[in-house]
């Protein structure tokens, strides 16, 4: 198979996958607008917790401790950060159109999660008693879709770099890890309803695909953009 021929079935690909996660969305958000799944949720959170006192999540004292600590993962304050770095590095390496990209994919998920957010306009869970400070809207969960964002279009921007196959599918397969924990915390801290958190992955990963084909694309159309993506960092 030829170099084009790749390129066309790794696009078609994404696409396909980028159309699943659109009608996976929708489909979830519309049984959350009907309250379909409140019942399963509740259910869910409740397990979570000690039968005896709703406010002492089961398992062990460290892993609230660590929930708590992974959940940061996926906070405005690490994610912003985590892309200053990204964009600085890629600045040094006077890789300005890709930066911009970064940054685009980056802040415009940013702003389609606060979208959502006052679009849907869930509540958070009462069920059980929150054990970390929340403010915004319960769907779809920010810190599971800014984290499948950020990390999976960093993370794609890595692999690039990287030369070896194993190289590539380490950095992709913690770019996935990462939102996966994150996720898991935002349950397990009573913060989110499950189906918060996985719309917030699902939106997440939409993003991030349709930035990788955007990014393909003007790739494909920008003689400068290409060879900056080929250049060697110095």
């Amino acid at each position: 198979m030829s170099g084009l021929d790749v390129a066309v079935t790794r696009l078609l690909g994404m696409l396909l996958l980028l159309f699943a996660c659109l009608l996976g969305f929708i489909a979830l958000s519309d049984e959350v607008s009907e309250g379909e799944t409140q019942d399963f949720d509740e259910r869910v959170l409740r397990a979570l917790r000690s039968p005896e006192d709703p406010a002492v999540p089961r398992g062990p004292w460290w892993l609230a401790v660590s929930a708590e600590e992974l959940t940061s993962l996926g906070g405005v304050t690490v994610l912003a950060l985590v892309t200053l770095m990204v964009c600085g590095f890629l600045a040094l390496a006077r890789r300005y159109r890709t930066l911009l990209l970064v940054l685009v994919a980056t802040v415009g998920g940013a702003g389609l999660n606060l979208v959502l957010k006052r679009f849907f306009a869930r509540p958070r869970p009462s069920v059980v008693p929150h054990l970390t400070e929340v403010m915004t809207q319960s769907f779809p969960s920010g810190h599971a879709m800014l984290s499948a964002i950020v990390y999976l279009t960093l993370g794609g921007l890595l692999a690039q770099l990287a030369e070896h196959r194993r190289l590539k599918a380490y950095i992709l397969g913690l770019s996935l890890l990462l939102p996966f924990l994150v996720g898991l915390t935002r349950v397990y801290l009573g913060v989110h309803y499950p189906t918060d958190v996985l719309g917030g992955w699902v939106a997440g990963l939409a993003w991030a695909l349709l930035s990788a084909v955007m990014a393909r694309t003007l790739r494909r159309r920008s003689p400068a953009l290409r060879a900056e993506a080929h250049k060697p960092v110095e």
